[in-house]
């Protein structure tokens, strides 16, 4: 007489607790990884905000720090035009559809998955003739432009952070020059010099500039989001 099969005793990702958390979890093997790509990969395992997004279908961490920017500021509505730059994986947009808005393109280096209704780019945002491409597909000037925009670093942290804030300037420059009157820009930055430099030229283009770190955002790290309102018009 055989025995009956067994039941598999899986149960799905909890995402763990904001609270707190049990011992950190630890990857079996590093073989052909560095150092600094095992404790990427470690973190990534034991934040509970990757694990929330794994377990809710977001494609990234960062749908978490654009929900609470947009809780405060109330972005994402219906009939909305939005413009991402540098949307791979595509979790900002996901949740600008979440919201309600239909009218969205975005561009970015690396392919990504289709995220119907959105239009999508594989394109390089420098390339002039990406920003009239973009118009184009969006069909008008858009209520909101964010930028999650980051380059690819060399290891030599004056020379990629100046490559970040070139890429910061180039999203603000087209956020001034297709926003409509009133309309906002949203961009990731990093803390050092040149941040009190683009806060003071957003100013002069837009009513009100905050600086904010969502929780989302690690605490470790040196992100911060620039949310502009009230663009003043061209």
């Amino acid at each position: 007489m055989t025995e009956p099969p067994r039941k598999r005793m899986v149960r799905p990702p909890s995402g763990g607790q904001e609270g707190g958390r049990g011992k950190p979890a630890r990857l079996r093997t590093a073989k052909e990884r560095t150092k600094s790509q095992q404790a990427w990969l470690e973190r990534q395992i034991n934040d509970p905000f990757a694990a929330k997004a794994r377990n809710l279908g977001y494609r990234s961490r960062a749908a978490f720090k654009i929900s609470e920017i947009d809780d405060r500021f109330h972005f994402f509505r219906k009939g909305a035009r939005v413009v991402d730059l540098g949307l791979a994986p595509g979790g900002w947009t996901q949740v600008a559809i979440e919201r309600g808005v239909t009218d969205i393109v975005g561009v970015d280096l690396l392919p990504v998955d289709p995220l119907p209704p959105a239009q999508i780019l594989q394109m390089d945002f420098t390339d002039p003739a990406c920003a009239p491409e973009l118009i184009a597909r969006l069909g008008g000037s858009p209520h909101l432009v964010m930028s999650d925009m980051a380059p690819n670093t060399i290891g030599h942290r004056e020379t990629d952070h100046l490559r970040i804030v070139g890429l910061i300037e180039a999203a603000m420059d087209f956020a001034v020059e297709v926003l409509i009157p009133g309309g906002a820009f949203v961009a990731k930055a990093f803390q050092g010099g040149g941040a009190d430099d683009l806060m003071a030229r957003l100013k002069r283009h837009f009513r009100e500039v905050r600086n904010i770190k969502p929780k989302a955002s690690r605490q470790d790290s040196s992100e911060v989001f620039f949310v502009a309102t009230g663009f003043k018009g061209r």
